[in-house]
């Protein structure tokens, strides 16, 4: 073989090498997971990159705190990962940006995601405009945690189902454990209570396709004196929970019996309250004005969602189909406590077992989600200030709902601005 016959044999190999090496460079799929979440699911990434091969799935854990901006400002910078997990409150926002990419035809067309294994309200939390652009990951939602054995000393052996009794119940609680104690913990800060019993009240928090605020209509305001009145019959502290030193020890001493808290607090509670009271505890779905037992609640928990401008939107999706089999959320559940956003998924053992989910299961059939505006999670702020406004007596409730009425319509300028364009737009 002559010396240029060789050299152009190598260089054909060193070609073909090259090729080869290229050829097998992982596709990488950046994926974006908020707090615990973001550190548990990289147990799961192995076995969904060996069953895609020549896929690498990266995460970035990222704190909940951080994680609204982050994501701005990854839109913004045009830095957006992949794949991302998005709060259900946050979603219409990213709809709004065009952040998102619609998943209807996809999940029409999935052999392992059924719209109907899921439950209807948290779904519904991801559809905008008849467009569903997020797959619930895990669900949440707020319902009652409370002493049995007070409960029952204040003469209910079962939770109670409508208003009336509720309240009946927490002023014999009240009797019971005597004018330094409460019935039920309602923190200021939590908008949710006066929200779930305005939703169950028939309430809509917003009017005229959300484009005002709508809380002095007489559906709001009974709710909201309902609630206010908690704090006037001397059955909730007034000073919310800047009077607790520690939640879980204030149960436990009986401080308070009841508190209105979501599917993390299971397993804090099981893990914070002390032995002799594990078994005097449990969970209930709310009680209802009218007695339709459960009361509505709100629609809560985080979806996985897809940068529309993802070069890899096809894998990004068969990840979502992996996470979103019932087999993989219950073993997140098993991992971080986070309850599945598949019904099937509840038959897995150790959560069909669980008796403090079941409450939990029954809410979720009852559900609602707040309005889907990007707004919301300012209107909810401003519904935590003018509920403590009211609590303390610095407004009475009709100055407070007419001055919340008057910040939500200033905060909803811009979407009458945008909805009047839209309008004119289309004529």
């Amino acid at each position: 073989m002559s010396m240029l016959t060789g050299l152009r044999t190598g260089v054909m190999i060193l070609v073909l090498l090259g090729c080869h090496t290229e050829s097998a460079a992982p596709v990488v799929i950046e994926f974006w997971a908020m707090g615990r979440e973001g550190e548990v699911v990289q147990q799961l990434v192995p076995d969904f990159e060996r069953r895609v091969p020549g896929v690498q799935v990266r995460v970035q854990q990222i704190p909940w705190s951080a994680a609204h901006e982050k994501l701005l400002t990854a839109y913004v910078g045009n830095a957006m990962p992949d794949l991302f997990q998005v709060g259900n409150t946050w979603i219409p926002e990213f709809v709004a940006l065009g952040a998102i990419e619609p998943l209807d035809e996809r999940m029409a067309h999935s052999s392992s995601i059924r719209s109907d294994d899921y439950f209807p309200g948290i779904l519904d939390t991801n559809v905008i405009d008849g467009i569903t652009y997020g797959v619930p990951w895990y669900v949440d939602t707020r319902l009652l945690f409370y002493r049995t054995d007070i409960l029952a000393k204040a003469g209910y052996a079962q939770p109670t189902t409508t208003w009336a009794t509720w309240l009946d119940a927490m002023t014999r609680i009240k009797h019971e454990i005597g004018p330094a104690n409460y019935a039920i913990l309602l923190p200021f800060t939590e908008w949710q209570v006066p929200v779930i019993l305005a939703l169950q009240h028939g309430a809509t928090l917003l009017r005229d396709n959300d484009q005002y605020g709508n809380f002095r209509s007489s559906e709001f305001r009974q709710a909201f004196e309902f609630y206010l009145d908690l704090f006037r019959r001397g059955l909730a502290p007034r000073g919310g929970q800047a009077q607790i030193a520690n939640l879980y020890q204030d149960f436990a001493s009986g401080y308070f019996s009841m508190y209105i808290s979501g599917p993390w607090n299971i397993g804090e509670f099981r893990a914070r309250l002390p032995a002799s009271l594990q078994g005097q505890w449990l969970t209930a779905p709310m009680p209802a004005p009218d007695g339709t037992y459960p009361g509505t609640s709100v629609a809560g928990g985080a979806s996985l969602a897809i940068f529309r401008g993802s070069r890899h939107r096809d894998l990004a999706w068969r990840m979502i189909e992996y996470l979103s089999e019932p087999a993989q959320q219950a073993q997140f559940y098993r991992l971080t406590g986070d309850l599945p956003g598949r019904q099937s998924a509840w038959a897995d053992g150790d959560l069909a077992h669980n008796r403090y989910a079941q409450a939990f299961w029954q809410q979720l059939q009852c559900v609602q989600s707040t309005p889907k505006i990007p707004e919301w999670e300012r209107i909810a702020n401003k519904i935590s200030q003018y509920a403590e406004a009211a609590i303390h007596g610095s407004m009475d409730a009709d100055a407070a709902l007419t001055a919340l009425d008057s910040d939500v319509d200033a905060l909803l300028e811009k979407r009458r601005w945008m909805l009047r364009q839209a309008g004119r737009a289309r004529s």
